[in-house]
């Protein structure tokens, strides 16, 4: 699947694709069933890095972790 996504996309090395913009549109721009296919592989690697993730229950949010995106007026 990975192949096949970077063959479709290609690969850049431009800083501009970089921004959450155009990650969001990249991301928007996968079917249904590609979204889940990335969105299962990033779960893989997660816990491939940090099995004790894995049943843990009643997380607890850390305050300053998180980045809240806006949509800009239309």
């Amino acid at each position: 699947m990975a192949d096949a996504l970077r063959e479709r996309f290609g690969i850049s090395h431009s800083l501009e694709e970089e921004s959450m913009e155009a990650k969001a549109r990249w991301f928007r721009s996968l079917s249904p069933e590609e979204r889940m296919a990335m969105l299962a592989e990033w779960t893989e690697l997660v816990l491939e890095n940090n099995p004790g993730l894995i049943g843990v229950k009643d997380a607890v949010a850390v305050e300053g972790r998180v980045r809240v995106l806006e949509r800009p007026p239309s």
